[in-house]
């Protein structure tokens, strides 16, 4: 199984940060330009994802912890057998957190493309929720 993480620092508090990520129907919002729609099924514990590149998944909520600030999905269909994606957001500071996300997937076969779109959607995510400069 390969494991893919991708982090980085926000300066945001953390709990500016997980408004953001908490709303699980809300990617356009975190990652503009990477992702192109996301449309909410199910009561909101799915979700349909066209990224910018016209790929669609679908991805159910598995835990959205808000004391921990985590937030851990899977993916369904597709080409990975396995996916579980796991985002978590922790203070660093009262204006400074760290955004993680990790993913297990299989087969490792798909690590090299996930971790170039992981790559991508990161730099989208640290672009929109770092406060723009006073």
């Amino acid at each position: 199984m390969a494991t893919i993480r991708k982090d980085f620092e926000v300066p945001a508090s953390a709990e500016a940060v997980w408004a953001v990520v908490r709303e699980f129907g809300g990617l356009v919002r975190l990652a503009p330009g990477f992702v192109g729609a996301c449309a909410v099924e199910e009561g909101g514990a799915v979700r349909l994802v066209t990224f910018a590149n016209g790929m669609q998944v679908r991805e159910r909520l598995v835990t959205l912890d808000d004391a921990m600030r985590r937030l851990a999905y899977t993916a369904e269909g597709g080409r990975a057998s396995h996916y579980n994606g796991v985002v978590h957001v922790q203070p660093l500071a009262d204006d400074r957190c760290r955004f993680e996300w990790t993913v297990d997937l299989l087969p490792d076969a798909l690590a090299v493309p996930i971790g170039q779109m992981m790559a991508q959607g990161s730099e989208a995510m640290r672009s929109a929720l770092t406060p723009p400069a006073r």
